[in-house]
């Protein structure tokens, strides 16, 4: 009894007071896209098969967050729907106690024939990544011309019960501005929830992409205007700042770590497909966990390594200042 009221007493705050209880999880580095502001054309120098976490690994790493306050999880990538059985390990990881939400980030290629799947493995929430509706602009975008399976799976989502679905857009100037209220409009119509996200510098294809930087204040105020949008909360746990629909469930989101970073309420960390774990997305501040755990570590000690790790989480990223400090692909780093 000593042992289990010591665990709970110790929780992950980091060195400005803030308390971590969200991790995002890169499941695997590899995708079926090439989004142009994300992974560069023709890129194959992916993480080696054997340097994955395990099941095994990504079952006790997250046992130890949960053990440590940590409720929320999100399983990220590349494309997490291209680690193989995915299903069973988030079945693993959604009966870890204290561990109360479950989603997973998807560019919904590969998402219809997994949905019931997931669904019963306990997946709570999906997050699908959809820059644009026009079939030509979505291969540019993409390099791949599977619009029509994203649009598919969201269906199949739908259909599943899948509740928030929400839609994640980077809005880019020059490259999909012209969606913005098409895209409203789609959701307004399906029923799903939709998020803005502002282009940030992560490696060489995100500091490309700066140039199409669109600041989402503006746009902000003129959806509240168009539609008459009123400020709302939608569980989640993330950054988005949201307002919502008065008539409808429609709740649009914006993400802005550019123009209105939300540094001093971080709440998550990430861990990478090896097995590194990231204080911050904008910096390199990381420790090792892979080989800790290959070398016998136990279980406590784990949890110990993980509190002390908090001190290293840096007070804010620095995209702004430092537009090349962060030389890391999102696959990478796990979303």
């Amino acid at each position: 009894m000593a042992e289990i009221q010591h665990t709970k007493k110790k929780k992950l705050v980091d060195q400005f007071g803030r308390h971590i209880s969200y991790v995002r999880l890169s499941v695997i580095d590899k995708c079926n896209l090439r989004c142009f502001y994300c992974m560069p054309k023709g890129y194959r120098d992916f993480e080696a098969k054997s340097n994955y976490l395990t099941f095994d690994e990504i079952e006790r790493i997250i046992k130890a967050f949960a053990n440590l306050g940590v409720s929320r999880l999100r399983l990220t990538g590349g494309e997490p729907l291209a680690r193989k059985n995915l299903p069973e390990l988030a079945a693993r990881l959604s009966a870890l106690p204290g561990l109360d939400d479950l989603s997973l980030s998807t560019n919904a290629v590969l998402l219809e024939h997994q949905v019931d799947a997931l669904k019963q493995a306990g997946v709570d929430r999906l997050n699908v990544s959809l820059d644009t509706l026009d079939p030509g602009r979505f291969a540019r975008i993409t390099g791949n011309d599977e619009l029509a399976s994203v649009l598919a799976g969201l269906k199949k989502a739908k259909q599943a019960g899948f509740s928030p679905l929400k839609i994640n857009m980077v809005v880019m100037k020059g490259v999909n501005d012209d969606e913005i209220i098409p895209m409203v409009d789609y959701c307004l119509e399906h029923g799903f929830s939709l998020r803005f996200i502002e282009t940030m510098p992560m490696g060489d294809t995100g500091r490309d992409a700066s140039q199409n930087y669109l600041d989402l204040g503006p746009i902000k105020q003129d959806l509240q205007e168009r539609y008459g949008l009123v400020p709302g909360i939608l569980p989640g746990g993330g950054p988005a700042n949201y307002l919502r629909h008065r008539e409808t469930d429609l709740y649009i989101g914006f993400i802005t770590p550019m123009s209105q970073h939300f540094c001093a309420s971080c709440n998550r960390v990430r861990i990478s497909v090896n097995g590194t774990l990231f204080l911050c997305l904008g910096q390199e501040h990381s420790l090792e966990l892979r080989p800790l755990l290959r070398e016998g570590i136990s279980d406590e000690e784990l949890e110990k390594v993980l509190v002390k790790a908090m001190d290293l989480k840096p007070e804010r990223h620095e995209f702004s200042d430092k537009p090349g400090q962060s030389n890391r692909l999102m696959s990478f780093t796990g979303g």
